[in-house]
Formats: C-alpha cells, sequence, structure tokens
C-alpha cells in the first residue's frame, strides 16, 4: 500500500513539475516536506544500506553511461579540482569553522560532517540547464564534479568516520596507502568489469542480433557486479560503478543492435527517473525521522539552537564552495594551459558564479549521513549523530530548494545563456554524414542493373536535397520551407495514425501488424524531432 501511494505521489507530483516548469527534485522534495506533517500519511524511512547497495549503483551507472568521455577526459584538471580538492576542502573548512564555533563539535566529528555534505547531485542542475540554456562547458563540468566526488566524499568519510570510532588517528603512510588502494583498486574493478561486460555483449549482438532483451538484462546487472567487485576488495564500490559506466559508454555503438540502443535509452531514463523520484519525495518524508534524533532526554526540541547551528552549517558550506570555486578554476586553467597545452578559454567570472551555485545535495548526503554507526568501538554512542543527520537534512533543503529555485534567475541575470555554438557543431557534422553519403553513392559502379541504379538515383537526389537545406538553413525562405515541411508531414503522420485506430477498430488487420505500423510512425517522429 506504501508502496501504491509513493507511486501516485511521484507520478502526480511530476506532472506537476512539469507544468509550473520547475525540476521536479525540488517539487518532490518540498511536498514530501509538506506531507510529513500530515499523520495519515505512512512512516517512510531511508535505509542507508538499501540505498548503497539497491539505489546508488544504478543511479551511478546511468549518469556515467550517458556522460561523453571525450568532454570527460578533456576537462578532466577543471573535474578533478572540484570533485577533489572541494571534497578536501570542504571537510577541513566545516571541521576547522565546527570546532571554533560549534562547542558541541570537535574536529573530528566536524570532519564527519565535512565529508557527509561534501558530495553533490547534478541532477537538479541537469533539469534546469535543459530548460534555461546553461552553456555545455559549464554543465560537463558540473556533472563530471558530481561524478568524482561521488567517490571521493565517501572515501572522506570513510576516513573521517574512522577517526571517530576507533579514536585514533592512522600514520600518514598507512592513510596514503589505505586512499590510493581505495581509488586504484575501484578503478581496476570498473575497468574489469567493463571490459567482460563488453565482451559478453558482443558475444549477444553476434547471437541475437535483433533481440534487446539479453542485453538490456545484462545492463541493468552490470552496475551491481561493479559495485559488489569493488566493495568485495575492500576498495570503493562507488568508484568501480562510475569508471564502469564511462568505460560501457563508448561501446554501446558496437555491441548493441539499434533496438537495443533504442530500448535501453528508454529503459535507464524511466529506471532512473523513478529511482531518483522515490528518493527525493522520501527525502522531504524523513523530517519525523531527522528531528526525533535531536530530542534531548525529556523529548524537548530546541528549535532556537536548532535553526542556528543548521542556519550557520548550511551558510558555511555554501560560502566554502564560492570561496574556492575562483582559485580552483583559475589554477585548473593555469595547468590545462601551460602543462596540457589545452587551448580552453579562461573562465569568466559569471561562469564561476553559476558553478559555484550550482553544489546541490541530494540522496548521497543524506543515505552518508544515516549510515554513521550509532555506537564507537568502546561502546559510546556516536557522538553528535543526530546533529549530523540533521544538518545534513538542512543543507540539502538549502541547496536543493534555495539554490535550485533561484539559479534560474542568476543564469538569466548574468546572460549565461547557451550560444548557437552547439548548434552550429551538430550542422557540421551533419554535413560530414551527409557529404560521405552522397562520395559512397556517387562512387557506385553504374553497372548494376536497372533497379539499383534507380535506387542510388532516388537516394542521392534525398541526400543532395537534405545538405542543400543545411547550407541554407541560416536564411529565412529555407527555415521557413523547413517549418512548412516539418509541419505537413506531421499532419500526414497524424492521419496515418487515425487510419491505424480506424482499422484497429474494424478488426480488419491483425493487432500486431497494426503496432509494427504505429513503430514505425513513432520512430518517424522522434527523426523529424531532431530536425
Amino acid at each position: 500500500m506504501t508502496l501504491l501511494i509513493l507511486v501516485v505521489l511521484v507520478s502526480s507530483l511530476a506532472a506537476l513539475a512539469q507544468r509550473v516548469k520547475t525540476p521536479y527534485p525540488i517539487v518532490l522534495v518540498l511536498s514530501g516536506l509538506i506531507l510529513s506533517f500530515f499523520p495519515v500519511i505512512p512512516h517512510v524511512s531511508i535505509n542507508p544500506t538499501f540505498v548503497f547497495l539497491v539505489i546508488l549503483p544504478p543511479l551511478l551507472f546511468a549518469a556515467s553511461l550517458n556522460t561523453a568521455w571525450r568532454e570527460f577526459r578533456f576537462n578532466l584538471v577543471s573535474i578533478a579540482m572540484l570533485g577533489l580538492g572541494l571534497v578536501a576542502f570542504t571537510v577541513a573548512g566545516i571541521s576547522t569553522v565546527a570546532h571554533f564555533f560549534m562547542p558541541e563539535f570537535d574536529w573530528r566529528t566536524g570532519a564527519v560532517l565535512g565529508a557527509v555534505i561534501s558530495t553533490t547531485d547534478a541532477i537538479a542542475v541537469a533539469a534546469i540547464a535543459s530548460r534555461v540554456g546553461l552553456p555545455h562547458r559549464v554543465l560537463e563540468i558540473i556533472e563530471g564534479e558530481s561524478l568524482v566526488n561521488d567517490a571521493t566524499g565517501l572515501l572522506a568519510l570513510q576516513f573521517t568516520t574512522a577517526l571517530v570510532v576507533s579514536g585514533e588517528i592512522p600514520s600518514i603512510g598507512g592513510g596514503v596507502r589505505e586512499f590510493i588502494w581505495l581509488i586504484c583498486g575501484g578503478v581496476a574493478a570498473g575497468l574489469l568489469v567493463g571490459w567482460f561486460v563488453a565482451r559478453f555483449d558482443r558475444l549477444l549482438f553476434r547471437l541475437f542480433q535483433q533481440s534487446s532483451e539479453v542485453p538490456i538484462l545484462v545492463s541493468i546487472a552490470t552496475p551491481y557486479f561493479a559495485y559488489l567487485l569493488g566493495e568485495a576488495i575492500h576498495s570503493s564500490g562507488v568508484l568501480a560503478t562510475v569508471v564502469c559506466g564511462l568505460y560501457l559508454g563508448r561501446t554501446t555503438s558496437e555491441t548493441f543492435s539499434t533496438r537495443a540502443r533504442l530500448d535501453s535509452r528508454v529503459i535507464w531514463n524511466t529506471l532512473d527517473f523513478v529511482l531518483n523520484g522515490f528518493i527525493f519525495i522520501v527525502i522531504g518524508l524523513q523530517l519525523p525521522t531527522v528531528l526525533n534524533g535531536m530530542r534531548d532526554r525529556a523529548g524537548h526540541l530546541n528549535w532556537p539552537h536548532m535553526i542556528a547551528g543548521a542556519a550557520f552549517v548550511a551558510a558555511v558550506a555554501i560560502a566554502v564552495r564560492m570561496a574556492l570555486i575562483f582559485p580552483g578554476a583559475h589554477l585548473a586553467w593555469f595547468l590545462r594551459r601551460r602543462l596540457l597545452h589545452q587551448q580552453v578559454e579562461k573562465p569568466t567570472s559569471r561562469e564561476l558564479v553559476v558553478t559555484g551555485w550550482s553544489g546541490m545535495r541530494g540522496v548521497l548526503t543524506l543515505a552518508a549521513a544515516l549510515s554513521l554507526p550509532e555506537f564507537l568501538d568502546n561502546g559510546n554512542p556516536f557522538p553528535k549523530r543526530g546533529h549530523i543527520i540533521f544538518y545534513a537534512f538542512t543543507v540539502i533543503l538549502v541547496t536543493l530548494v534555495g539554490q535550485g529555485l533561484s539559479l534560474p534567475a542568476i543564469i538569466r541575470k548574468l546572460g549565461l545563456v547557451d550560444s548557437d555554438e552547439s548548434l552550429d557543431e551538430e550542422r557540421k557534422a551533419r554535413r560530414v554524414l551527409l557529404k560521405a553519403a552522397l562520395k559512397t553513392l556517387r562512387e557506385t559502379p553504374g553497372d548494376e542493373e536497372e533497379g539499383e541504379r534507380s535506387a542510388a538515383a532516388i537516394l542521392t537526389r534525398y541526400y543532395e536535397q537534405r545538405l542543400e537545406a543545411l547550407r541554407k538553413q541560416d536564411a529565412e525562405p529555407a527555415q521557413l520551407q523547413q517549418r512548412k515541411y516539418q509541419e505537413l508531414a506531421a499532419k500526414v503522420r497524424r492521419v496515418e495514425r487515425e487510419q491505424i485506430l480506424r482499422l484497429r477498430g474494424e478488426g480488419t488487420f491483425r493487432e500486431s501488424t497494426l503496432r509494427d505500423l504505429e513503430r514505425e510512425l513513432d520512430l518517424l517522429d522522434l527523426r523529424w524531432e531532431k530536425s
């Protein structure tokens, strides 16, 4: 019953978010927060083990699978400066500030708090970017940072939690060795699983060229294999999953059939939306559980102290990010220009402001907080565990809702909207494809039979018209003609769909035949969406 209620809520609220043109994570979190005050709403709690083992692997894999490896590698220095440097800076900054300004925290529990809130979530940013038009070069770095700091943030959490639980400070050499193994072991595990799955997919492609079910089943199971292997060798399962997704993202063009690629995109997009939808609304519903951890022995809540502490931590988390963005980005630009000899433009102040303001927190932050052990090795309760969970919950709300709602206005105010550069690049790529196709058609021997010559002539005229349309696309008459052409084509397809419905009602043809014809029309609709 609870699952059914959540399905209805997620579906309804996602539709509402689309109608009010607001990223669905913000609407879901706010709605869950409001609904948590109603006793009729079932109590739902997040099990951190369930999140890490069941929810997190497919979410990480889906994000890394859709990440462009070429751009990720090109921006790796800038991404690492945020994904590695910002995590370390957040842990150190929160630890120092908590130690001096929050008496209930020492530097070790402050470091745990810093590690918990160091990971960012790019889902809301991506939703905003698609609507507002954030430049691709900025979004690529933000999304890459989210992938990297998911791994580094959890690594930092392991170290800082061990400091508190054991009460011992590890040696520098031992800490460095463990850190290196967590990274190297995770990367190796991800590459191993990715290599094996890629070759298995090639075998499936040869055996089942027209089938998509088996390759997609393997694809869904892959992130769990990578994550569990990484954890089994005591390295980073998160990093293993990310690396595996990056590796396999470049192989689907060779190992998946056309049907499998189309079906897998639909399934992964749906799975990504469903998991994120459930998690974001459950985050909002966590308020009663979080508040219970803040009650004193008499069961009371010290609201002034709680609100002041939460506001202070959220402000410090935002300030730490904004303080590092500018020197970190300029250092990354210097290294890329001088050492790597990359031809990159110096980041502007407007881009850095947006990048800094995009540091929203999400499910991983709350799961990390809830995963803290309840007791130390000596049997004492984990110090300030309730406070850490409450502050993490507050940082999620402030950054996801506050920054998420204000980010579109900031982007527009700064005039940081995407130019036609990406569209021009797409046109150039289309020209390359069309010229290659025409070259092949024109080099076709002229002594083939009459039917083949006629087919080649028709195809040649078709590709020549497409190429000519691209050349004239900037001209207003050509744009008008193209728009009228698309409108007429859409009208004709609607007539065909009406005929399918009529034939289905009459029962003249088999249902399977009409379904195949309807799929052809669906594919044509998708084709014209990109035209």
